[in-house]
């Protein structure tokens, strides 16, 4: 059995809810890049700057995800160290 100080349980807290912060950034962003893809896809070309921006937020949303996902990872492993 084991047990957490108050100030490991605070971080802890604090380092989910950065996640949870970033997971819902990145869906956000996910359902706009979708909805900009969709509004006008019939004009496929560089010039479509709404697909293009659509496009931009489907990739940047994998990077949002992926970040907060590794902030997580690191701040847990730093907890279980401490």
């Amino acid at each position: 059995m084991t047990t957490k100080s108050v100030s490991n349980e605070k971080t802890e807290r604090e380092g989910n809810a950065l996640f949870l912060t970033m997971k819902i950034a990145a869906w956000l962003a996910f359902i706009i890049g979708v909805a900009l893809c969709l509004i006008n896809y019939e004009n496929f070309s560089d010039s479509n700057s709404s697909l293009m921006t659509g496009i931009g937020c489907l990739v940047g949303s994998v990077f949002i995800y992926t970040i907060g996902t590794a902030i997580n990872l690191v701040h847990k492993r730093k907890i279980e160290s401490e």
